[in-house]
């Protein structure tokens, strides 16, 4: 029988899932439920943040609006999960077809999302995806390979 930590562990694994579903099926929306109404939210996009779920939401419709088909990758999810709180980090890559056919194979980023438990579920209040960058040139490195 699983403990209490391994389910919550196992339903943050499944919303990172259904991230990546709503990415895919291209669903501004879907993840509403995911996040917590004061969720702030750290992007690739500007600004520097985004506070509140109107803002992630609209940040998220802004990059979906750039492809005709969208993919979102993950990699090597890592969960810690305490009582109140959990968080996760990994690597992701969102990549597909353009809306002028232009394949790409898109960037890799880095991902940290911080959780509570108001109840039985585990709502995103803190979600950042920073895109490495080179410090001798200040550019973005975003053809990096984990």
């Amino acid at each position: 029988m699983p403990t209490q930590r391994e389910e919550d562990e196992a339903k943050i694994r499944q919303q990172a899932d259904k991230i990546v579903e709503g990415i895919r099926a291209r669903d501004p929306g879907g993840p509403r439920r995911l996040y917590a109404t004061d969720v702030v939210s750290f992007d690739v996009e500007p600004p520097l943040q985004h506070a509140g779920i109107a803002a992630k939401l609209k940040n998220r419709a802004k990059v979906l609006t750039f492809f005709q088909d969208a993919d979102h990758e993950v990699r090597d999810l890592a969960v810690t999960v305490g009582d109140d709180v959990a968080s996760g980090r990994a690597c992701g890559r969102l990549s597909g077809t353009l809306k002028d056919g232009t394949a790409t194979s898109g960037m890799r980023v880095r991902a940290t999302v911080c959780f509570r438990k108001p109840d039985r579920s585990r709502l995103i209040v803190h979600h950042q995806v920073p895109v490495p960058f080179d410090a001798a040139s200040g550019n973005g490195a975003t053809g990096l390979e984990p």
